[in-house]
């Protein structure tokens, strides 16, 4: 099996849907010998926040000189984005090497019990053997969907447990209700393992706090009144927590401040348990930390930014952001998004910002086609252009500019934006 073989047997998997379940995994998992019992996790759940948690948590831990394996979704440009040790993505052999294997076993489970793995429980898979195979001192391990009964929660303990910020998304499988959503998330907390989640509505938190007591899990939760915000830019903000001084992220919005802070109090509890990490690794760590596709500057004259925010929260997120960097700003928006979103709550919070919105069809089967977004964003706004392509949209938002001041922000679905940086990075 070739890289590009691999990649087509991945993909092809796709057809057996999103399964919630352990059983499959489990399946797999034991006739690859279970490698996944023989690693340490750092286990991310959450609605929104997951990923740049990660990424926060994984370049600390790099900087400090650990072997840090990372798994992540969706992939923006490549595949091989999703599974990197230290930064570095899963080269094309091992792809190839490792997926071969896993596909042996698979081909056993479906003659021997008639059970189809999903795309993304292979996936997993592949991850875990790499992860054992390069002999990762700890894996940063992100959720898929939910956390109770996601692939990866296959795993038997963490070293640390973190929740995310919570909102709605995914309620046609994780519940109606933001409690719902939460019990779902904190299916990740195993017995007598340590909690940390992100500061957020009271009723969230009750949830998790009795998740936590039933399984005699200690809470910790994140703290942002100790937050002390100072300059920041297009170009990164400036904090400081407690007595950590002069921390600087280039990720933009003050929730990514929380985000960090989130990851700060994770790592505090691994330096408990052991681990050697300096308040230098910290603050190196904390300033080294890339993340794709969330509010990403992809150019500044005109400034044209990118957006992973796809739900009611990410949008409200992304237009408080928007208005602080740019107020007053003529602001040009490109929108796409997923037929199974809300497309009201992510088109609301961005209305009083936009000058006019470009609509796109993000390359995805479950995609809203750019003419059924343009249809309903005519009711809310005059000002609406359809693109046949992701290129068409760019050029078209890029006519638009008329200052130097002006703003183009791409949103609304992660399989889209990465086609945008794409045409941006060459």
């Amino acid at each position: 099996m070739n890289y590009n073989e691999a990649l087509n047997y991945i993909h092809g998997t796709s057809k057996f849907g999103i399964k919630l379940g352990l059983e499959n995994i489990e399946t797999l998992l034991s006739l690859m010998g279970n490698p996944q019992d023989k690693l340490k996790y750092v286990h991310v759940a959450g609605t929104n926040g997951k990923g740049s948690t990660v990424t926060f948590i994984s370049s600390v831990l790099i900087e400090a000189g650990f072997k840090v394996g990372i798994f992540t979704s969706p992939s923006l440009e490549c595949f091989n984005e999703r599974i990197k040790i230290n930064n570095i993505e899963i080269n094309g052999d091992d792809l190839a090497r490792i997926t071969s294997f896993v596909k042996e076993k698979v081909d056993i489970m479906i003659s021997k019990y008639q059970v189809y793995p999903t795309e993304f429980e292979i996936v997993t898979a592949i991850a875990f053997e790499y992860f054992y195979q390069m002999k990762c001192d700890i894996v940063v391990l992100e959720v898929g969907l939910g956390g109770r009964f996601d692939a990866t929660n296959i795993i038997k303990e963490s070293l640390v447990s973190v929740i995310t910020a919570i909102g709605y998304d995914h309620t046609n499988r994780l519940g109606d209700t933001l409690e719902k959503i939460a019990f779902e998330k904190a299916g990740i907390v195993k017995c007598g393992a340590d909690v940390v989640v992100f500061s957020q509505k009271e009723s969230v938190l009750e949830v998790i706090r009795q998740v936590c007591k039933e399984k005699n899990a200690e809470l910790f939760t994140a703290d942002f009144q100790n937050i002390r915000i100072g300059a920041y830019s297009i170009e990164g903000q400036e904090f400081e927590l407690n007595n950590l001084r002069s921390l600087k992220i280039s990720l933009l919005g003050e929730h990514q401040i929380k985000n960090a802070v989130v990851a700060v109090r994770a790592l505090e509890i691994l330096r408990k348990k052991g681990y050697e990490i300096s308040d230098d690794s910290i603050r190196k760590g904390l300033a080294n930390a890339k993340w794709s596709g969330r509010l990403e500057v992809l150019n500044k004259n005109p400034i044209f930014l990118i957006d992973g925010a796809h739900n009611a929260q990410g949008a409200e997120v992304l237009a408080e952001v928007l208005k602080t960097y740019f107020p007053r700003k003529k602001i040009v928006f490109i929108i796409g998004a997923l037929k199974d979103k809300d497309i009201a709550s992510i088109v609301k919070p961005t209305l009083p910002l936009a000058s006019e919105y470009i609509t796109v069809t993000p390359n995805n089967n479950r995609a809203l086609s750019s003419k059924e977004m343009g249809d309903f964003l005519l009711k809310y706004c005059k000002n609406v252009s359809v693109s046949d392509t992701i290129e068409g949209a760019v050029k078209t938002s890029l006519s638009r500019i008329t200052s130097d001041d002006d703003v183009i922000c791409a949103y609304g679905s992660l399989y889209y934006i990465g086609e945008i940086r794409k045409f941006f990075k060459g």
